[in-house]
């Protein structure tokens, strides 16, 4: 105990760092329904809560909507909380999803990405947290067990922020981050209380002594007002992130570039933007390429929600290609990053090339990315601007 309270650093797998990360963010009521791969998460904050290290109400409920519904409705009496889930159980949270962010309520979930059946998967997959894309909530895709520690702590201090206060979901590739042991540092309850001091909310909350009606019915005359005021801290939260992450990293000694991470991108002729794991292969294939004398640079996206369209586009003016690695897919369009970047885009003469891979938690290997890059630097484009590869019956880049 007394080297959990003076910080250390251990191998952990990310739903271990997760978990340590809800912990240090003291939140005072949890509640979700286990799922693999995520359950794991929630098993280590009973145990801490056991052991007397989290001062929490662990509420067991029914499903993953009543998850959501319990901790909507706890958020709402002004007191932090937190919720897990994947992959069917996020989209069994779906009607509940669009409560939070009109009603200020910055929720922090952890999102252990996992394929949505049929069929049935249990391996990684982005199709579970993509389609929530327009529900209001924050969305940032972590690569490692580390950065799924440290987002947790920075999405509330970024959620909780007055000027966005939105829920926040930390996606994490499933098994290759939640499952997997790696070297973490686990920062020293302290450091993380000077960074996210106790949650008070700057809105109306529910009380006793202040009776009021928290999202009653409304009519035409509003709704329209509401969306857009939803919008503008979205939009609001792009700046705020920012100096989030620039606070994490005067506090901890490491930052993840806000929104978003260049690598070699300089004097680059093309470029792929990845999500999660994946970008971890993509820097190697950069490095090995690099020395073959190709001019190949990477973009590591972390904020899917909000989109850093004008940041990302102002990155990429320089190359002659842009590819996006998507491990989730919008039927009949492409992958949802591609649609992303491909509309940031719009206007400039680069142009961007889809690649779909790893779904059903297929391995994305070296060689796979070095084809990408092989066929961006080809000029070449599948039909439609996107090709599929590793895909059985198709034929590759």
């Amino acid at each position: 105990m007394r080297a959990e309270a003076q910080g250390l650093r251990k191998m952990a797998t990310g739903d271990f760092a997760a978990a340590w990360g809800t912990k240090l963010s003291r939140p005072e009521v949890i509640a979700a329904y286990p799922i693999t791969p995520q359950t794991l998460i929630i098993e280590h904050l009973a145990e801490f809560i056991a052991a007397g290290t989290l001062d929490a109400e662990m509420m067991r409920v029914e499903s993953e909507h009543s998850a959501l519904s319990a901790v909507i409705a706890a958020e709402a009496t002004g007191v932090r909380t937190y919720t897990a889930t994947a992959s069917q159980g996020l989209a069994l949270m779906h009607e509940a999803l669009f409560v939070a962010p009109p009603l200020h309520l910055p929720i922090v979930m952890s999102v252990v990405n996992r394929t949505v059946a049929a069929p049935l998967g249990i391996w990684v997959e982005h199709n579970d947290s993509m389609p929530q894309r327009d529900t209001g909530w924050i969305q940032v895709y972590v690569e490692d067990a580390q950065e799924a520690l440290d987002m947790v702590l920075q999405a509330y201090r970024l959620g909780e922020h007055p000027e966005v206060e939105l829920p926040v979901m930390v996606c994490m590739d499933a098994f290759l981050v939640s499952h997997t042991f790696e070297s973490v540092d686990l920062p020293e309850p302290a450091a993380a209380d000077a960074f996210l001091p106790r949650y008070r909310p700057t809105s109306a909350y529910l009380d006793p002594d202040r009776p009021m009606a928290v999202g009653p019915a409304s009519p035409p005359d509003y709704l329209q007002e509401v969306r857009f005021e939803t919008d503008l801290r979205m939009r609001l939260a792009l700046e705020v992130l920012e100096q989030v992450d620039q606070a994490f990293g005067d506090r901890f000694g490491r930052t993840y570039g806000g929104a978003f991470e260049p690598y070699r991108l300089e004097d680059a002729e093309v470029a792929l933007v990845t999500l999660g794991t994946a970008t971890s292969t993509g820097r190697e294939v950069v490095d090995r390429l690099r020395a073959e004398g190709l001019p190949v640079g990477l973009v590591k996206l972390r904020y899917f929600r909000p989109f850093p369209a004008d940041r990302l586009a102002d990155m990429l003016a320089h190359v002659r290609a842009v590819g996006v690695l998507d491990r989730a897919v919008s039927f009949g369009s492409g992958g949802p990053t591609f649609l992303e970047v491909r509309s940031a885009l719009h206007g400039s003469k680069v142009p961007v090339h889809g690649f779909i891979a790893g779904l059903g938690g297929r391995e994305i290997t070296a060689e796979d990315v070095a084809l990408m890059f092989r066929k961006l630097l080809r000029g070449g484009g599948g039909a439609g601007g996107v090709t599929w590869v590793g895909t059985r019956g198709v034929e590759g880049p």
